[in-house]
């Protein structure tokens, strides 16, 4: 059996356990972590909610101005 998945960890391969591209054994140790984490499961809660609000925007829909944070806090984000 493999090391449990650590919190960083969830948070990198969120969008591929919503989007379902997320798979066998990565995809179960996933769903473990979250059985035993409140706070992975609190922010999961999280993440789905923000792309049911968001998910039925359009690009005209969002200002340059938000773009360009959304896009700086992506950067600094993947970057640490």
């Amino acid at each position: 059996m493999g090391r449990d998945l650590t919190c960083k960890e969830l948070v990198e391969l969120i969008t591929g356990y919503l989007d379902g591209s997320l798979r066998g054994r990565r995809r179960r140790r996933f769903g473990s972590h979250l059985a035993a984490c409140d706070g992975c499961t609190r922010y999961m809660a999280q993440i789905a909610a923000t792309i049911r609000a968001t998910g039925s925007l359009t690009e005209e829909q969002v200002s340059d101005e938000q773009k360009t944070v959304l896009l700086a806090a992506f950067r600094d984000w993947t970057s640490s």
